[in-house]
């Protein structure tokens, strides 16, 4: 036993608070590489935690990696990380506004629909190929169906964060491509979690239909009390103490709530983060400009700072070094099918629509793009002991590689210059 792992808590907390200095460092540094490429920060970030894991770091000697991050001190880096996940979902939840999708419903309905059931589809018929090969994770047998559904979910995603901050990069924010991408991608996210429900549900049922039905009904009792019960009382509270000024305990309760929440639904059976998630989506938006000084800012500082850390502990679980060349070749399978899932699902219905075929491939790019909402998704199916870590390393590059295709194959600004329905440039929604 090392030094490191026979230290008391004492020493594991602070190289814990060393190792969350490392992740800032790290992250500012390839977030700013990631800015001058033209590419969101995400993808900085998420770099960083690979070239920190075994993938890169780990190639030199010393074992540098778990020197860096010992064994007895990452789950103290993974607790961290989920506190910045769950404000994050809490701010995705908050940040979703109807005003996006109402001015194109038909279409954007369309695009959403047609992108999730084709890349759904073929992220089935994938798993066909990739279930004998990654079949058994940690001794346990996965069944098809888990593992399918999983598959489609993965292949399903559309990144909104990052999605609204390439699009505020690119000058696209206040252009029809770039208010149907919003507008599709609230639809896409929220059906997204939907699924991931349902395969968190799945895999706690462990085949046993009783208790995927109480799952299932306990889901819909707790959707149920959130849309009734929690959003009129919370709308009050916010009215009555934002009159009174009394923003730092409406800030710590709002915190407590999301907290709450999130714990409800890994109690039920779903992941935490969707409990986040309604929590968010439940929360009163006006008055707006009022609530995003006083609430919303303040909770994304503090996820903005978390955040890095869930991408180390993401990058720490990467291992290119793992994958031998059949790994390759499916990983070239898996990206061939995430690509034209979302490209092909979201082109055909903008053209049937009445699009040119450059805003219709300018939306199936930004359709195709996955960036954290897909981390999140991989780092649930992890913990839910769905994939084992062959398979996570693939689809994180398969994220990553559908993230950063999509700025610099897009049009320019000038060419996709159609004013859309109803401004929306004041919407960046969170940085990631």
């Amino acid at each position: 036993m090392t030094a490191i792992a026979a230290a008391p808590q004492e020493m594991r907390t602070a190289i814990m608070l060393l190792d969350i200095g490392v992740v800032l460092l790290a992250g500012v540094l390839l977030g700013r590489v990631a800015k001058r490429l033209r590419q969101p920060v995400v993808i900085g970030e998420i770099t960083a935690g690979i070239l920190l894991g075994p993938s890169a770091l780990g190639l030199l000697p010393g074992d540098l990696p778990h020197v860096i991050f010992p064994a007895d001190v990452r789950p103290l880096l993974s607790a961290v990380s989920q506190v910045g996940l769950v404000l994050f979902m809490f701010l995705v939840g908050w940040e979703f506004e109807k005003r996006l999708i109402r001015p194109h419903i038909g279409l954007a309905a369309g695009v959403s629909l047609s992108s999730i059931v084709l890349a759904f589809g073929l992220g089935v018929a994938l798993a066909t190929v990739l279930h004998p090969r990654h079949a058994t994770v940690a001794g346990q047998h996965i069944s098809f169906t888990a593992f399918a559904v999983f598959m489609g979910t993965a292949m399903s995603v559309t990144a909104f964060p990052v999605l609204a901050r390439i699009l505020s990069d690119s000058k696209l924010l206040d252009t029809r491509v770039g208010t149907l991408a919003l507008a599709s991608a609230a639809i896409d996210d929220v059906l997204a979690w939907c699924l991931l429900a349902y395969v968190s549900a799945l895999v706690s049922a462990d085949g046993d239909y009783m208790d995927l039905a109480l799952i299932g009904a306990l889901s819909l009792a707790y959707v149920t009390l959130m849309l009734l019960v929690v959003r009129p009382l919370i709308s009050r509270l916010v009215w009555r103490w934002a009159a009174t000024g009394r923003w730092s305990a409406l800030l710590a309760v709002l915190c407590a709530g999301a907290f709450g929440s999130a714990w409800l639904t890994s109690w039920i059976g779903i992941h935490a983060i969707f409990g986040a998630f309604l929590f968010g989506f439940v929360m009163p938006r006006e008055p707006a400009r009022v609530l995003a000084q006083h609430l919303r800012k303040p909770v994304e500082n503090v996820s903005l700072v978390l955040l890095p850390v869930f991408f180390i502990v993401t990058g720490l679980g990467v291992d290119l070094g793992a994958l031998n060349g059949t790994d390759y070749l499916m990983l070239t399978l898996i990206i061939t099918v995430a690509c034209a899932g979302k490209l092909l699902g979201a082109i055909v219905p903008a053209r049937l629509f009445g699009l040119s075929w450059r805003e219709s491939k300018d939306l199936g790019l930004l359709m195709n793009t996955r960036g954290l909402t897909e981390l999140i998704i991989l780092n649930a199916a992890v913990s839910l002991g769905v994939l084992d870590g062959r398979m996570f390393t693939m689809l994180v590059i398969m994220a990553l590689v559908t993230t950063a295709m999509a700025a610099p194959l897009l049009s320019r600004r000038e060419a996709l210059a159609t004013p859309p329905q109803e401004p929306v440039a004041d919407f960046i929604g969170p940085r990631t």
